[in-house]
């Protein structure tokens, strides 16, 4: 198969690790920058431009977008799903899991629990707000966030309320969500292909921080997940219309809580603390649903 990897740098890990599994595969395999990319968007020919020339059609894409660029990133992703390439993870479940409030939303609609979680833009009593997610300490994260990224703990009623009124001045929108004790700065981030749960860590944030992130300096080991939780990332998965995905959940003693879906889900992490072949396994999907659909597919 001829697959294409959208990503800006070739060079990250995860990059790395799939263009290493598919060309074990014997698969030819080509990183395109997106933001580089034009389009021609037409009935007729559309096309993708890159680097000055056409670019062949791919039988597959693994876009690695990154949130900055998920606007035009998901518009080349969707010209290439016109072109008929197989689009592991397509452009309208990126762009829904990519919206925090829409996700949020959309799982709680199938019954996926969450976090207590408020949003709100200018509201007329800013203290109703921090009441109606339980009072502090509770968690403000920006909406637009990324990898810890824009998440502080107000540990007191005054230091939300300071919290809240700063990323109002900065016209940011934000999130407002219950702060859960008992996570004591760890949570389980399941990584799903298709229906399945492939491998499990727990990520513990750093001494003095309640970040689990990776990026924030949090360790990784591997878990064994319940039931509960292996059900519930599933369905997460399955809600937005995701094939791969990293979902974030809480151990609260009422239950598994969904933090998040993430579309884009790092590698490094996980393969390590796990062993896992992980890059090797989304491969082998692309082979299995990628082909399917070629096979049913018009000849170009």
């Amino acid at each position: 198969m001829k697959i294409a990897i959208l990503s800006r740098d070739g060079s990250l890990f995860s990059c790395r690790r799939l263009r290493e599994a598919a060309e074990a595969g014997r698969h030819s395999v080509d990183i395109i920058d997106p933001l580089s990319c034009y389009m021609n968007i037409n009935c007729a020919a559309p096309s993708v431009h890159y680097q000055g020339r056409r670019l062949a059609p791919y039988d597959a894409v693994i876009p690695r977008i990154g949130t900055a660029i998920t606007f035009y990133g998901t518009a080349v992703l969707r010209q290439f799903e016109m072109l008929g390439s197989y689009a592991l993870n397509n452009s309208a479940a990126i762009t829904r899991a990519r919206d925090k409030l829409h996700s949020l939303q959309l799982l709680a609609k199938e019954g996926i629990d969450l976090p207590v979680t408020g949003f709100a833009d200018s509201p007329d009593d800013t203290g109703d707000l921090i009441e109606m997610v339980g009072g502090a300490p509770l968690v403000v994260k920006l909406v637009e966030g990324t990898q810890g990224i824009g998440v502080v703990l107000a540990e007191t009623p005054q230091a939300a309320k300071s919290v809240i009124d700063a990323f109002r001045g900065l016209k940011a929108q934000f999130l407002v969500q219950e702060y859960v004790h008992e996570a004591q700065g760890r949570d389980i981030r399941c990584l799903v292909i298709g229906n399945q749960v492939v491998a499990a860590i727990e990520r513990q944030a750093q001494p003095g921080d309640f970040r689990s992130n990776l990026h924030r300096g949090g360790t990784a080991h591997r878990v064994v997940i319940t039931p509960a939780e292996r059900a519930i990332a599933i369905k997460a998965v399955a809600t937005l219309g995701l094939e791969i995905a990293g979902v974030d959940i809480l151990r609260a003693e009422r239950g598994p809580l969904v933090m998040e879906v993430n579309a884009s889900p790092g590698l490094e992490g996980v393969e390590t603390a796990t062993g896992i072949d992980i890059a090797g396994m989304m491969i082998r999907h692309i082979e299995q649903h990628g082909q399917r659909r070629l096979l049913s597919a018009p000849s170009r």
